[in-house]
């Protein structure tokens, strides 16, 4: 049985958890290590080819605090423990955009890598991003990959030339629906983020929050219960569903769930697939409800959404940060009728995103 080290995003995030989740479900019989918070065990408790090594645990978060004092870098310990991995994949989305801090992210790029094992990069798109030398770090690491598959054509393109690039699929369109409760109940989710969060968004918190309780107060008066639903608390959208809540009038709160994503991924899918329609502003949100065959109207807070919106050939309506003022609830509502999307040609693509890993886990 191979070993493998999984480098992710593990900050309770519904859409980054479902990568792991589908990752590890595709290869049962290989041994999967993912070094993240101790809660993580209860998060993937069935899956029984991952072992958690948690990070957050007293005794390495001991081992690390002496390491800091030794002015060795933070990645130690999970260099240690990659190194008895018989190979690496990082799986992600949105994992290389350009913080203020993007040359220690590099520096914490190149410590992924196990020395003279397969490194393969899965699932992700490139930026924002507007140091050109932000580009040119990341495709000068990227040359060692073994393998790099993003999930969106732009990202592809910047990086085309590399032999080890290809694109698919958002490797979400691959989840197994078959154990998902499908009864439609008439409700709306309306996932929700608190924009400030993201640096380019700082100004949207007021008109976003308003947009957001005017579409729920809408959808109430035409007969639907909405669900105000956060996919990643640490990131402030439970803070966000709060803040909603807050605006709504007394009347009409009956009428409004608080849902948020907190290590029970079945739970958070039942609630989707249960829906009659959904207004995503989280990335992942837009995804699965078109994998659930749910008209879906986006709030694109970034390009990433509109990039694949272009890649599946979605032709509905849909408001972006920057047009949040001119939104009428009534356009949301319309959009029930219309915003459908055929994804069976993404659901094929999207196993491609696996190709080259299939290749070394099954030989």
């Amino acid at each position: 049985m191979k070993k493998v080290m999984i480098y992710a995003y593990t900050n309770f995030n519904l859409g980054d958890d479902l990568f792991i989740k589908i990752l590890c479900e595709r290869y049962p019989q290989t041994q999967f290590v993912l070094y993240a918070p101790g809660n993580y065990k209860k998060c993937f408790r069935e899956i029984n080819n991952l072992k958690i090594l948690s990070s957050d645990s007293l005794g390495v978060r001991g081992f690390n605090f002496i390491l800091r004092n030794l002015k060795i870098h933070p990645s130690f310990f999970r260099s240690l423990v990659a190194k008895n991995c018989d190979a690496a994949v990082y799986i992600g989305g949105s994992l290389f955009i350009q913080g203020k801090n993007w040359r220690n992210q590099i520096e914490n790029l190149r410590s992924m890598r196990i020395d003279k094992k397969p490194f393969f990069l899965l699932g992700a798109n490139f930026g924002p991003f507007t140091n050109m030398d932000f580009y040119l770090q990341h495709k000068e690491i990227f040359k060692g990959f073994t393998d790099i598959c993003f999930r969106e054509k732009y990202s592809y393109s910047l990086f085309e030339d590399l032999p080890n690039v290809r694109v698919a699929s958002d490797i979400v369109f691959q989840l197994r629906r078959e154990n998902i409760h499908r009864q439609t109940k008439n409700q709306v989710i309306i996932s929700v983020i608190k924009p400030s969060i993201r640096e380019y968004l700082s100004g949207y918190n007021e008109v976003y929050y308003r947009k957001i309780k005017d579409i729920a107060i809408y959808f109430i008066k035409k007969g639907y219960d909405v669900i105000l639903m956060s996919f990643c608390k640490n990131e402030g959208d439970s803070e966000a569903v709060k803040n909603i809540m807050k605006l709504i009038p007394k009347e009409y709160l009956d009428k409004v769930i608080e849902y948020s994503y907190q290590l029970n991924i079945d739970k958070a899918l039942d609630v989707i697939a249960g829906s009659s329609f959904v207004v995503a502003t989280r990335f992942h949100a837009m995804i699965l409800g078109w994998v659930y065959n749910k008209p879906v109207f986006p709030i694109a807070y970034s390009n990433k959404m509109i990039n694949v919106m272009k890649d599946v050939g979605f032709k509905g309506s849909y408001v972006d940060f920057n047009d949040l003022n001119s939104l009428e609830p009534e356009e949301v509502f319309r959009s029930m009728e219309s915003n459908f999307v055929d994804i069976s040609q993404q659901i094929k693509s999207s196993e491609k995103q696996f190709q080259k890993l299939d290749e070394y886990l099954y030989t």
